[in-house]
């Protein structure tokens, strides 16, 4: 197959002008140069693409791809990560991983906890923080947790992201608001262990690939997978692989994660976070759709070396899963429009 690449390379964006934190769920040129060599060992040619921009022009110009191989991220809204999803949908090329919907959801991180409760699936208890008014009136039992609504890579987590008391609560919203200027989650602080859930497939064929334990080392920030934690994960994090066969709470886990991602409709390959509340039940904290993909900084990858899976076959059933849906698109709209010219003429005729 021809397969385009669509990323937004890191290096780009540092260049011009914005921030680390701002760029820290972008890709460095080895990820894309380790999916592109895996892919090509697969027997398929590629096309990098790049970015938004960059696939409207080529779009435009008239270039078509058997299948996209989309990890993407975006960079304005909280629909960011639906943006070239939805995109190809409209020229009916068929991509890897979430469609729009599963991105703009999954992103929205209060949105997709009331799917979850909705659907009896464990979430911790939690608030919208839209102005600081919506501190009044705050029923959630201390301590609690603090973060953007709608970021990733630990963005806005850090050792202070633990709230104990209603001034420091305050602090903390404040300060969140003003630097991502979206709603803040607050939720309840859940003090048990931490897991990430690699899943690959879609549908009834998704299944759990295996669990990973995030474990904070000395000198890590305290009590949360934060931004500094991840970008420095070398020295500060200890990444352990736990067996469900084993460990009943991670059975447990992997239950929930599965139920989580067939629910919401995660196609392809991606993770679950979770953790435990006092009573050591595993919690959804978030869904991970479009999961890192660094063969070996990733977690997802880092779960599939865990279980003996090579990183060429993790993409390649991610692309075997991703080109079932060719051939499902209605026809591309240039395609649909010239058949309705035709129509048109041969009926006045």
């Amino acid at each position: 197959m021809l397969i385009g690449l669509t990323y937004d390379l890191r290096d780009d964006y540092l260049c011009a002008g914005y921030g680390e934190e701002e760029t820290a769920e972008f890709d460095r040129i080895s990820t894309i140069e380790a999916i592109e060599t895996t892919l090509h060992t697969l027997g398929h040619t590629t096309e990098r693409i790049g970015r938004l921009a960059a696939l409207v022009h080529q779009l435009s110009g008239g270039l078509r791809w058997d299948l996209v191989f989309n990890i993407a991220e975006g960079l304005n809204g909280i629909g960011r990560e639906a943006q070239i999803p939805a995109i190809l949908d409209a020229y009916a090329i068929p991509y890897t991983f979430s469609d729009p919907l599963v991105m703009s959801l999954t992103l929205h991180k209060g949105m997709t906890k009331r799917v979850l409760r909705d659907a009896g699936l464990p979430t911790p208890a939690f608030a919208e923080i839209v102005d600081l008014d919506d501190l009044r009136g705050l029923e959630i039992p201390y301590p609690l947790f603090a973060k953007p609504m709608a970021e990733g890579t630990g963005k806005g987590i850090d050792g202070t992201s633990v709230i104990r008391d209603e001034r420091q609560l305050e602090d903390r919203c404040r300060d969140l608001l003003q630097r991502f200027r979206q709603p803040v989650l607050v939720e309840a602080f859940l003090p048990g262990r931490e897991l990430t859930v690699g899943i690959v497939g879609t549908g009834d064929r998704a299944e759990v690939l295996g669990t990973l334990e995030v474990i904070l080392l000395e000198g890590a920030e305290t009590d949360a997978y934060s931004y500094v934690n991840k970008e420095r994960c070398e020295e500060l994090v200890e990444y352990r692989p736990v067996s469900a066969e084993t460990d009943p709470l991670v059975r447990q886990a992997e239950g929930t994660a599965l139920a989580a991602w067939r629910l919401l409709g995660c196609r392809d390959a991606g993770r679950i976070d979770l953790r435990a509340d006092a009573g050591g039940t595993p919690q959804i904290i978030e869904l991970n759709p479009l999961a890192g993909i660094h063969p070996e900084h990733s977690d997802l990858p880092m779960i599939c070396t865990a279980i003996g899976m090579p990183y060429i076959e993790l993409i390649d059933r991610i692309i075997r899963s991703a080109a079932e849906r060719i051939g499902q698109y209605p026809p591309p709209l240039e395609v649909a429009a010239h058949d309705r010219r035709d129509s048109v003429q041969l009926y006045s005729a």
